[in-house]
């Protein structure tokens, strides 16, 4: 029996942190204003008006290192649709394993907060991506999480559970599903849908909100269901955003 997959996203309301430094002063952090909600950083992420580079530090316990494939095809994907004039930098580390056999949100947070080293400066805007050697605790029974985004430039990637979905030769390629994941869940940091990018046209899924209503967009709801995203990369490759979706995107200040 397939596992069901769910991409979880937690959406944290919080008021959007006001930018009012005028300092030309690029070392200069702001913590607070990556701790808002996800998808309120929609238009930061996506133009150029006031950040004018991105930069992401991907953390992971050793021994669940995303693969520098599924790295690229990230930055591939936010190239294809951020204005960041200056660059998108990627940064790696290990750290060691907390212990945890699976790891609630509130435990993502404070690995976030005891490593995370990348925040806002004046013109660069700082991404948090992180991956976990333990399965998350919101699984139950044949219902798996792969991948949350948790706040407005933190997302998590359940990497053990990627793992054991992919050793098989039998199974999606890792780096396919890595990188469906990912941008999956940077869909909604980037606002997707109807999550911080405003609709252009009506295509959020009624029965399956902040996700779209198109088969075959990487946004659709299907890609939680293990059947759904299963079918969806069986092909051996990472599905795609549709054209409403860019639409919303190309809206709100992306490409």
């Amino acid at each position: 029996m397939k596992k069901q997959i769910i991409f979880l996203f937690l959406l944290i309301l919080a008021l959007s942190c006001s930018k009012d430094d005028d300092s030309t002063d690029s070392t200069i952090v702001n913590i607070a204003s990556n701790q808002q909600a996800t998808g309120s950083s929609s238009n930061d992420l996506l133009s150029d008006t006031t950040f004018k580079s991105m930069i992401i530090e991907v953390v992971f316990v050793e021994g669940f290192e995303p693969s520098q494939e599924t790295v690229n095809n990230f930055v591939s994907f936010l190239e294809a649709r951020t204005y960041k004039p200056n660059g998108i930098i990627v940064e790696k580390r290990a750290i060691t394993s907390s212990g945890n056999s699976q790891y609630s949100i509130q435990n993502i947070v404070d690995i976030e907060e005891a490593n995370r080293t990348k925040y806002n400066t004046t013109n660069q805007i700082a991404v948090w991506a992180f991956f976990a050697d333990g399965e998350s605790s919101s699984n139950s029974g044949n219902s798996v999480v792969l991948g949350t985004a948790y706040r407005n430039t933190s997302f998590v990637v359940f990497e053990e559970t990627i793992h054991g979905l992919s050793d098989s030769p039998f199974e999606p390629d890792r780096s396919v599903l890595e990188t469906t994941v990912i941008t999956h869940e940077f869909g909604h940091i980037l606002g997707l849908t109807n999550l911080g990018a405003d609709l252009q046209s009506e295509h959020e899924d009624a029965e399956h909100p902040k996700h779209c209503d198109e088969e075959s967009c990487l946004m659709y709801w299907a890609s939680e269901t293990g059947s759904g995203v299963m079918d969806m990369v069986s092909g051996g490759t990472v599905p795609q955003l549709d054209a409403q979706c860019i639409a919303d995107l190309q809206a709100n200040g992306g490409k």
